[in-house]
């Protein structure tokens, strides 16, 4: 079995995009309607994706709860000065074992993102 993509529902996808492809530098796949709805598709070529769906209709009460995303920048370093250099707060981060550290943030809507990097 194949694991294709992760949804998450957004309040607003041009802000979502913002963060995930402009700031994180996700590219993006393809954007269409579905209906009322909107989605994006974020990620490289036939690798697992990232699906924003803007629903119509009441915005979540508490998206994200529980869910992390995990995403290995290329460069690491350049992506944290490029995080601070547009004022987003990216704490230190947590080593869970010696090969790797997590930076962790949230998304426009609350979704917790974690950057890994590998030492």
């Amino acid at each position: 079995m194949k694991f294709v993509w992760t949804t998450i529902q957004v309040a607003d996808l041009d802000r979502s995009l913002a963060f995930y492809h402009d700031l994180l530098g996700l590219p993006v796949a393809e954007r269409f309607q579905a209906g009322p709805n909107e989605i994006a598709m974020l990620g490289e070529g036939e690798g697992t994706k990232l699906e924003l769906i803007r629903k119509a209709g009441p915005k979540l009460e508490s998206p994200g709860q529980g869910l992390s995303l995990g995403l290995a920048p290329a460069d690491i370093a350049a992506l944290l000065k490029k995080l601070a250099d547009q004022g987003v707060a990216v704490p230190p981060p947590v080593s869970p074992n010696p090969t790797m550290k997590f930076y962790f943030l949230h998304d426009p809507d609350g979704y917790m993102v974690q950057l890994v990097e590998y030492v």
